[in-house]
């Protein structure tokens, strides 16, 4: 169960028992008291999966995107209101399939947003349909023969793109996703955080049981500047899987080119327009 603080709403959760997302929800609602954040100085963009009931539950300001676009809806947020904590939450479906190009693009443009991903290694609101990190040999309703397809790591493909903050969180371990979402909101850039998330409804395999027998924290020794070890980490999948923090780099954000330029060019467009005339020409 999640426990109520004031970032929940009076919403009835309809989640299945025992899903993954009541442990990214509670470690979401820790993350913003630990920041000491008001519900009206974030604003969560949502896509389509179970991931997205969450947008009835969270109490900040939420919008539910069209399926794999709430990475673009949030980038527009973020450079209409700089001021806000901008997150974009999606599902491993969502945002790797469907969404996949707009994941890449934002990874090399470094927008200040976080991309929460649900990784529940299916399309479980349409009730279990392989995704792109369904891993080998999986069978469901469209692959009854067994997934052919190389699955996707989302590590790999954020460090490859470019992303300036990469992560992997467990839902079954709520303080250290916790650490994992402070230092990803803190960081002045886009980061990704997947976040492996079991669904006991529909994926027997990868189980909360399967997952605590293999992952372990990367040490405090770990060196996250380095993305030659951090893509030799994020590669580990089978008996141990590592989680925590695999890469982190200061640069520039999209907002730091961007912002500048539109602020130039939208007072030059009041300066230069003359708005009398203009309003003459509707009457």
């Amino acid at each position: 169960m999640v426990s109520k603080n004031r970032f929940q709403t009076d919403q009835q959760i309809i989640w299945c028992p025992g899903c993954g997302n009541f442990g990214v929800f509670q470690a979401l609602q820790n993350t913003l008291e630990e920041l000491n954040l008001r519900p009206d100085q974030v604003l969560a963009v949502f896509g389509i999966g179970c991931h997205g009931h969450m947008a009835n539950y969270l109490k900040t300001y939420t919008v539910e995107a069209l399926h794999g676009r709430a990475i673009p809806l949030a980038m527009g947020v973020k450079l209409a209101n700089n001021s806000l904590t901008v997150l974009a939450i999606a599902g491993d479906g969502d945002q790797l399939g469907e969404g996949g190009n707009h994941l890449i693009h934002a990874c090399r443009k470094n927008p200040d947003i976080k991309c929460l991903i649900h990784n529940n290694q299916l399309y479980s609101l349409t009730v279990g349909q392989a995704s792109p990190t369904s891993d080998l040999g999986t069978k469901t309703k469209t692959t009854p023969d067994g997934v052919f397809d190389q699955p996707l790591n989302p590590l790999t493909l954020a460090l490859a793109s470019g992303a300036s903050f990469v992560a992997r969180g467990f839902a079954g371990n709520v303080p250290q996703l916790t650490r994992i979402l402070i230092e990803a909101i803190k960081h002045k850039g886009f980061a990704v955080i997947d976040i492996l998330q079991p669904c006991p409804s529909l994926n027997k395999a990868n189980t909360f049981q399967w997952f605590q027998q293999r992952v372990y924290e990367l040490g405090k020794n770990y060196n996250f500047k380095d993305k030659n070890k951090a893509f030799e980490k994020a590669l580990e999948w089978g008996e141990k899987i590592p989680i925590g923090i695999f890469y982190q780099e200061n640069r520039p954000t999209l907002e730091d080119h961007l912002l500048p330029v539109l602020k130039k060019s939208i007072n030059n467009l009041f300066l230069k327009t003359d708005f009398k005339k203009l309003i003459a020409e509707f009457r």
